[in-house]
């Protein structure tokens, strides 16, 4: 499947010569980009048109780049945006606190240009998701993918709209196609997250308590099941952990 060489990137980084590094390398890749120091600048332009990714320093002038993650996900509008965060920050617990932000991937410096360019390419192949006219639906929970929207129906019937991050979309999108089968951690990296050597096991626990973290709202949480020593499981009704 080739990238469409339309997408809009973002870069907010407060280092111009690294912006500028990052701009060349996906101009001559075929994106369109636009470059600014901080986070309030970031919210000026998506204002008037949001990006289809996003290049995140971790380190920002004023506000850091794990907080306007969190702010990110947290409005609906930005919610489903892919984010991949640019850091020297490299230690395991920096990458957990990353993702857990709402990072959707991680790349640390010094990078390889041509290796980022690889990573937001995959990024973003990973979230052309195919429409289909016929929802998910497992218990209270009703996916669209054509809209990209989850909606959770209470006991009222009254339908509440979920926000979820494009790798949460997709996550929930895999396990409601696929309800009551045990998935291990390597089974989801590759139907969620494609071949790519670079994502870790770990990433899907994060990714996971994030998305336990959304259905929480909603008293669902329970529905992903951890099943000890295989992975995890989509049930209608959650029961207690395996």
């Amino acid at each position: 499947m080739k990238v469409l060489m339309s997408e809009q990137i973002l870069i907010i980084e407060d280092e111009p010569s690294i912006a500028e590094l990052i701009a060349i390398n996906l101009t001559h890749a075929g994106f369109e980009c636009q470059r600014v120091l901080q986070t309030e600048e970031a919210l000026l332009l998506m204002a008037d048109e949001l990006p289809d990714l996003i290049v995140l320093d971790w380190m920002l002038p004023g506000k850091s780049g794990v907080q306007f993650a969190k702010e990110l996900r947290r409005d609906q509008r930005t919610s489903s945006i892919p984010i991949l965060m640019l850091t020297a920050k490299g230690e395991e617990s920096d990458k957990v606190t990353g993702l857990d932000a709402g990072a959707d991937d991680y790349v640390t410096k010094p990078f390889s240009p041509k290796e980022l360019v690889a990573r937001i390419k995959a990024l973003l192949r990973r979230y052309e998701v195919a429409p289909s006219d016929k929802p998910l639906v497992v218990g209270p929970l009703a996916l669209d993918q054509s809209t990209h929207r989850v909606v959770f129906s209470d006991r009222d019937a009254r339908p509440i709209e979920i926000a979820l991050g494009p790798t949460e979309f997709r996550l929930l999108t895999y396990l409601m196609q696929n309800p009551e089968h045990v998935h291990s951690r390597g089974n989801l990296l590759d139907h969620v997250w494609g071949n790519e050597s670079y994502i870790e096991e770990r990433t899907v626990d994060v990714h996971i308590k994030r998305l336990r973290d959304a259905l929480a709202l909603h008293d669902c949480e329970q529905m992903i099941e951890t099943v000890r020593g295989s992975g995890y499981r989509l049930s209608k009704v959650g029961r207690h952990e395996s």
